[in-house]
């Protein structure tokens, strides 16, 4: 048992943005703004004994939501800030082929999407056009975005986490389900404050 607490404690946890962004998540660390969450995690992080990362990507995308002020230097100390390295990593050929298929597909459900929507503003006033612009916009977000990675900073953190063999702590869909299916562990960030009090506790007991 003690072996397995060990373990826990040199866990590594690579993460996102939206651990800090997202109400669901951040509100967790028992605070309303993000401020205050990040300022909680940092103190539970620091005697958690376990070691945290952040894609230089995925950092710079938070700066430009959140001005850390005087948190960024205590954060940056908890929080190791580094890319994965991209030319020593290997992963499944697998992997590729099956996200160039969803990609096909997904390209092929927006057309069939925008064929649809075409047809529809054929047949309504010029004072609809806008309500049916922003219809076919929200169907085609989904269509193509929604459950899937679609950006640097997700092939980052999937990247990094598949490194450091770490557990990533995401609230995105489409990177939950792509880290599932590289191999890559996962937590529910809901219970990200959980794992790290429990792992003060089992470092304060061992």
């Amino acid at each position: 048992m003690l072996s397995c607490i060990k373990i826990r404690l040199m866990e590594n946890f690579v993460l996102d943005t939206s651990v800090f962004t997202n109400p669901d998540v951040y509100e967790t660390f028992g605070e309303r703004d993000q401020l205050g969450a990040i300022e909680n995690f940092i103190h539970l992080a620091i005697h958690s004994g376990a070691k945290f990362y952040m894609p230089s990507s995925v950092y710079d995308e938070m700066l430009k939501m959140l001005d850390l002020g005087p948190l960024s230097a205590e954060f940056e100390m908890v929080v190791r800030i580094r890319s994965p390295r991209k030319y020593d990593i290997r992963i499944p050929s697998e992997v590729l082929y099956e996200l160039i298929e969803e990609v096909r597909h997904r390209i092929n459900k927006g057309l069939r999407i925008a064929e649809e929507h075409t047809k529809e503003a054929g047949k309504i006033t010029e004072a609809d056009v806008g309500k049916v612009i922003n219809k076919l916009r929200e169907k085609y977000r989904d269509a193509l975005r929604q459950g899937i990675i679609d950006s640097r900073e997700d092939v980052d953190v999937l990247l990094l986490a598949y490194e450091l063999d770490g557990t990533v702590v995401t609230a995105d869909e489409g990177l939950r389900r792509w880290a599932d299916k590289v191999g890559i562990k996962l937590i529910n960030p809901r219970n990200f404050r959980g794992i790290l009090e429990s792992l003060i506790k089992h470092k304060t007991s061992a």
